[in-house]
């Protein structure tokens, strides 16, 4: 028998949007919006800086802030099956996942290749909702076939969410009569009363911080945003947009979607995708439990070893290394990677990147040819870099329970 399928036209389509979607924080966002940069997220607008991102970022560092991270695509997994299905999904050994907590993921097709990460939330045994940068709905579907007791459904637009970032976050949560937030662990979650319903609060975050995200139904929103600026004005909350969120996370050491890595079901050349063990997340691969999408490929790559590896970098100068391409010599003669991440940190005072290297230079010298302008005339500087084996930012505040009032 011969099947046919027949394509719809995509205003027929309620699930593809013709124009950017607005999240339910783009009222106040668009309102103090200076320069009315924006970028695409998932079809919504978000910005890329409000004032200036030094600003939005040091206030990350040194009081809080807030980025609208409602565009994360999120689904929910629910029955009997959920738990079965989501550890033949991931690296993770999700039986080993506690109830009301949030595990960081990966999941691979099966030749091993990333497809993408995210933040799994265990509400109940057989109930969990997983974050993701970019929608996967096909490909969670599919990986459902075989498991009878379990519905996913695609939640993004039931939950608003703004990430709170910095030393005076939880400070600022208890002034706003969240009584019981300072006694969240890492990766925690807790619900709590708020506006005649419920808050959601995750022990969570993209900056390396001290932080939690908020997570309210999406009416609930702007009255959140107001209370936090209204009772955040002595904890010196700033909004946050893209550009400062990325200086952050690279602090951090955490790996971006489609910078660091390309996921596996985009990837149009062979061999331009990335694994996890490429990625610095041989951690988060759990060969204990049972099969899993990708294992097979991945157990041969960690016996044979792998062609890359993501690398930490303090890179002599001041100037970024962006873009720059890596050496095993000062004369350049013999390319060995790239530069995926670079700034100069200034909470860290260094010129700091994340590199994709070829894993039989990774142990030794490693140089990178960065160019720069000088009063408009481009200068070239071949500079020596250095290993780093730790977060570039990781303060104690972020591991504390309770934290310090700041």
């Amino acid at each position: 028998m011969v099947q046919q399928a027949t394509l719809m036209a995509a205003e027929d389509i309620n699930h593809v949007p013709l124009q950017l979607e607005k999240s339910p924080f783009h009222a106040r966002y668009e309102a103090i919006n200076n320069g009315m940069q924006w970028e695409e997220w998932n079809g919504f607008a978000s910005a890329v800086t409000l004032k200036d991102s030094h600003l939005e970022y040091f206030a990350t560092r040194n009081t809080c802030a807030v980025f609208d991270v409602s565009p994360m695509c999120k689904y929910r997994f629910r029955g009997a099956d959920a738990e079965d299905m989501l550890n033949r999904l991931v690296t993770r050994d999700v039986a080993k996942h506690g109830i009301n907590r949030v595990c960081y993921n990966v999941w691979c097709d099966d030749n091993g290749r990333v497809i993408d990460d995210g933040t799994l939330f265990r509400y109940a045994k057989d109930d969990f909702m997983l974050c993701c940068a970019e929608p996967g709905l096909d490909w969670f579907l599919l990986a459902a076939v075989g498991f009878d007791d379990i519905t996913i459904e695609d939640e993004s637009d039931q939950l608003a969410s703004l990430a709170l970032q910095g030393p005076t976050s939880c400070a600022l949560l208890k002034a706003m009569n969240i009584s019981g937030v300072e006694n969240l662990k890492p990766f925690d979650i807790g619900r709590f009363p708020y506006g005649g319903g419920e808050i959601m609060i995750s022990r969570t975050g993209f900056t390396g911080d001290l932080g939690y995200e908020l997570w309210v139904e999406p009416e609930m929103a702007l009255g959140l945003w107001d209370d936090l600026f209204s009772t955040g004005a002595n904890y010196g909350i700033q909004p946050m947009g893209t550009e400062a969120l990325d200086m952050a996370r690279l602090e951090a050491g955490f790996i971006s979607p489609m910078v660091e890595f390309h996921g596996a079901l985009h990837t149009v050349d062979q061999g331009k995708d990335h694994s996890p063990f490429e990625l610095g997340l041989s951690w988060i691969v759990n060969f204990k439990k049972p099969h899993f999408n990708g294992r097979t490929a991945l157990l041969k790559e960690k016996e044979q070893g792998s062609k890359y590896r993501l690398l930490k970098l303090d890179i002599e100068g001041n100037k970024p290394a962006e873009h720059s391409i890596l050496y095993s010599k000062a004369n350049c003669s013999k390319a060995i990677g790239y530069v995926t991440s670079a700034m100069w940190s200034p909470v860290v005072k260094a010129n700091i990147a994340l590199a994709m290297v070829e894993t039989q230079y990774a142990e030794g010298e490693i140089y990178a040819e960065v160019y720069h302008q000088q009063e408009l005339r481009w200068q070239r500087k071949v500079c020596k870099a250095e290993v780093k084996t730790k977060p570039f930012w990781s303060p104690d505040r972020a591991r504390l329970t309770p934290p310090a009032d700041v």
